[in-house]
């Protein structure tokens, strides 16, 4: 029996298997063959002797279907029609659903499935891109820690770069801004020179700090002095500092640590001046980190 108007274009539209009546309540329902199992009898329209049957005189158990009463073979079961499977809602076309249709609010922290990550690798096939993440999301944050122990020759009012604390980084955007920290554990040999050191960070070969100032060294800090000024022997000093840079690229960058001093003298990475094995003489930890914030 062909629709009147307009065929629908979606649900689940059937015409079931014929049936034979005969002296019984129950027909199994089939669609070309198989079993069918509709999902209740409200979704049924169901015609017998030429009269449409009330959803209330069915009822169905599987693919099994009761009528009201037992027939005969002299009765005729017209058609059994699906219009719809309750609650369901059909598939739409790829690339159909717009931002419109999703409801302000509807993407929540629960529907984002467990395991989801930034994309910070700029290798990786999955994850949320960051750029999607929006301003003062954090998108990524590489890191060197140095645990081994070093020592690096200063030469007097030269800045100084130190390899050992290096960082590279891709960012994402050109509008983000990357925030360096870095900690150095170090002492110096010249128990003056914590007093007259600057500490900045390079962007590939440009220093990162206060501007240039006549005969002034520049940095962004200094060493901690530590409680024993004259000692330049067995007492570490430490610095921690941060700097916010825009570098407008999304090519790699290469972040160091460097320092300048006023005096020619030797700087001992995560260890004292003298490092002989004695508990008071202190070893440590370095380290830089760029964390990549979405501007």
């Amino acid at each position: 029996m062909p629709f009147i108007g307009q065929q629908p274009t979606t649900g689940a539209f059937l015409e079931l298997d014929s049936l034979t009546a005969s002296a019984t309540a129950d027909y199994t329902l089939q669609l070309n063959g198989a079993n069918y199992y509709p999902e209740s009898v409200n979704n049924l329209l169901v015609s017998i002797n030429g009269v449409i049957q009330g959803s209330n005189t069915l009822s169905l158990s599987g693919s099994t279907l009761t009528v009201g009463a037992t027939l005969s073979a002299s009765d005729v079961i017209d058609f059994v029609r699906v219009f719809g499977n309750v609650g369901t809602i059909s598939t739409p076309t790829d690339g159909s659903v717009t931002a419109n249709k999703i409801a302000s609010g509807a993407v929540t922290s629960a529907k984002i499935a467990d395991g989801t990550i930034v994309n910070a690798d700029i290798n990786a096939s999955a994850g949320i891109a960051g750029s999607k993440l929006g301003t003062g999301a954090v998108l990524q944050m590489p890191f060197t820690q140095y645990v081994d122990t070093t020592q690096v020759s200063v030469s007097a009012n030269t800045n100084t770069t130190i390899n050992v604390l290096t960082v590279n980084i891709t960012p994402k955007s050109t509008s983000s801004i990357i925030r360096l920290d870095a900690h150095i554990f170090h002492e110096w040999s010249n128990y003056d020179a914590p007093n007259e050191s600057a500490w900045f960070f390079y962007r590939d070969a440009t220093k990162l700090a206060h501007a240039a100032s006549g005969n002034r060294l520049t940095g962004i800090s200094s060493s901690a002095l530590s409680y024993y000024g004259t000692d330049a022997t067995s007492t570490p000093e430490t610095v921690y500092y941060s700097y916010f840079d825009s570098p407008s690229s999304t090519s790699q960058i290469t972040y160091k640590v460097g320092v300048i001093n006023h005096f020619s003298c030797t700087l001992n990475i995560n260890r004292t001046n003298n490092d002989s094995d004695s508990t008071q003489l202190e070893r440590g930890i370095s380290f830089i980190s760029a964390t990549e914030i979405g501007g």
